[in-house]
């Protein structure tokens, strides 16, 4: 059995790897120092592009000042002595490299792939299919969107304070709110104080707070649902016959 301190140690080495062509392009990258100049560029090759055939490597210490070319492939990486926050430059020999004329880095260089909008419409499988299709079987899908000003000009006669009945129900009870209520829905509300428990909340809805009132005698109705006017409590004790 080989004990740990016969074992080899595997020596490494941490560099600072840069590329001719891709001016953008730095990496901290990991060598042992016993994997040979070829498998090192092998290595290099799977992070930035440039072919193994194709590459040339430099050396430079960490006051950047050239120390070695390796130019001799079999020879193991430790051979040139590298130390740990060396700079491992990349030059890249193929002039038709991907790497060339920078449009791995700017996008702008790029050309665009488009499509007439003619073209488009006769593609299946498409976003603008998918909602056509929808929209064919649900119309209401697409409708548009409430406007904010939604019902506005029916709260012209409505103010806070009026006496009010609510139809359908003939409900009966006093304005406490009007206004806008976007945690609802977009355009303008009426928040009523019914004369009974009739309502839904104590005029907080969805966690905000439109108006006061007693538990379950609020409720937040659109404005075409209300009219305002002279509208006394009722009497529960009315008769309605004498």
């Amino acid at each position: 059995m080989v004990s740990r301190l016969q074992m080899p140690i595997d020596e490494s080495v941490n560099l600072r790897v840069t590329h001719s062509n891709l001016k953008n392009f730095s990496a901290d990258v990991h060598f042992s120092l016993q994997m040979t100049v070829e498998s090192a560029k092998d290595k290099l090759w799977k992070k930035c592009g440039t072919s193994v055939d194709s590459m040339s490597l430099e050396l430079y210490d960490d006051a950047g000042a050239k120390v070695h070319e390796l130019k001799d492939n079999l020879r193991p990486l430790g051979f040139y002595s590298p130390q740990d926050g060396y700079q491992l430059h990349i030059i890249d020999l193929d002039p038709s490299s991907v790497t060339s004329g920078g449009w791995l880095e700017d996008t702008s260089l790029v050309e665009k792939f488009s499509i007439s909008e003619e073209a488009f419409d006769k593609l299946d499988g498409t976003f603008r299919k998918f909602k056509e299709k929808l929209a064919s079987k649900n119309p209401s899908i697409l409708e548009k969107k409430i406007p904010d000003n939604y019902m506005e000009d029916f709260c012209s006669n409505i103010k806070v304070g009026d006496r009010c009945e609510v139809e359908p129900g003939g409900k009966r009870g006093v304005v406490k709110f009007v206004g806008r209520a976007e945690n609802i829905a977009p355009g303008f509300w009426v928040g009523i104080q019914y004369d009974e428990p009739l309502g839904k909340h104590n005029g907080i809805v969805k966690g905000k707070c439109y108006f006061d009132c007693p538990p379950l005698h609020g409720a937040l109705l659109r404005p075409d649902k209300v009219k305002v006017g002279d509208f006394p409590e009722c009497d529960p004790f009315e008769e309605d016959e004498i």
